[in-house]
């Protein structure tokens, strides 16, 4: 079986009904990328790395929503990579060798892999050194993405040959920013459903994903769900619908999931 094959980073449909809010308005471009300027304003070496293809191994290090996958796949499509997923939970050493091998015989014509694995820290030993001397030969560009501090989670030797960057939670006016994308987006947000609501009501929301995208996308997008349209075909948010979807997220979700 041909591992690469359907694993382009843009595979699936954004605008499949059942994919998340958060997933449909996962930006392609880095233009389009909201927060951690202090790594990929122009001129800095994060976006220069990117920008002139030179990317080598790297861990992004940072809490959840913070734009650690997303960042992962625009890498992937602007360096014209193969895009491969790898689970700590599925993956075992039978699994690692496997890709390690297709990476290679790709290599060979011209096509760079990029191995994406979040939630490195969940990877035991074993499963690391596996990886550790194709990311010496250059076989793949593996990048890691963590919430824990990758210098006690991950291997001294792979951690020494990445290149660590610290992700720091969004501000409130960047989130809200990302809400309001969310609803003008006709295409893969909420921009069809004729909702209304009040600024301080995206501000509410912005400040109770405490710096996650993806909670204030789940939060704006139960309220939504839970909105029936008026009799001008409006669906009205209120505070008090606010108030249900962030308690809906916190049953959904528990803390430890949103928190994580």
């Amino acid at each position: 079986m041909d591992l690469f094959s359907g694993l382009e980073p843009d595979s699936k449909s954004k605008s499949d009904e059942d994919t998340p809010l958060a997933d449909r308005m996962r930006p392609q471009r880095l233009e389009d990328f909201v927060g951690q300027q202090h790594l990929l304003a122009p001129g800095k070496p994060l976006r220069a790395a990117i920008e002139q293809d030179r990317l080598r191994s790297i861990i992004l290090w940072g809490p959840p929503g913070t734009g650690k996958t997303t960042l992962a796949h625009i890498i992937a499509k602007m360096t014209h990579s193969d895009f491969i997923p790898f689970s700590a939970v599925l993956a075992g050493i039978k699994e690692i060798k496997s890709v390690m091998t297709d990476a290679e015989r790709a290599r060979h014509y011209g096509r760079r892999t990029i191995l994406f694995i979040d939630e490195i820290h969940r990877f035991n030993k074993a499963q690391q050194d596996a990886f550790l001397p194709h990311v010496e030969t250059g076989n793949i560009v593996l990048i890691g993405a963590t919430t824990e501090n990758p210098s006690f989670e991950v291997n001294a030797a792979l951690l020494s040959r990445s290149k660590v960057y610290v992700l720091q939670p969004l501000a409130v006016e960047e989130v809200v920013s990302l809400l309001e994308r969310a609803l003008a987006d006709k295409e893969y947000g909420l921009g069809k459903e004729s909702v209304q609501i009040e600024d301080k009501l995206l501000q509410q929301i912005a400040s109770f994903a405490n710096g996650d995208a993806r909670a204030a996308y789940n939060t704006l997008e139960i309220a939504v769900q839970s909105t029936p349209q008026d009799e001008t075909g409006k669906r009205v948010i209120t505070s008090k619908i606010i108030e249900d979807a962030m308690q809906r997220r916190m049953l959904l979700y528990g803390p430890a999931q949103i928190h994580a």
